[in-house]
């Protein structure tokens, strides 16, 4: 069976990437969130347990906010080595044109 004869799989359209604005509501939204491990505040809460609370919350802010950072560093080294392999999948297209005629 040659490539001729194989039928093309069209592939549906990709979904337009988040806009900035929904991107940080979903962030938003996740720390909104009560978690499991983050105490909910009660109507009768003492001070001290206010403090702990608060401070769990600002611990999983900063920790999630160290881990936006690194993810953010990956993907720009990754956008890089993406940007440098296309330029070397182009310049390889071009000199295969050049052998060809």
């Amino acid at each position: 069976m040659t490539s001729k004869a194989k039928k093309r799989v069209v592939l549906p359209t990709r979904p337009d990437p988040p806009s900035t604005e929904q991107i940080l509501e979903d962030v938003f939204v996740l720390l909104a969130e009560p978690s499991e491990d983050l105490p909910s505040p009660t109507k009768n809460e003492d001070p001290e347990a206010k403090h702990e609370r608060l401070y769990r919350l600002t611990q999983s802010y900063v920790e999630m906010n160290h881990r936006l950072q690194v993810a953010c560093s990956l993907l720009k080294e990754k956008c890089e080595e993406l940007k440098l392999a296309g330029a070397t999948l182009e310049q390889g297209i071009l000199e295969m044109k050049q052998r060809a005629l």
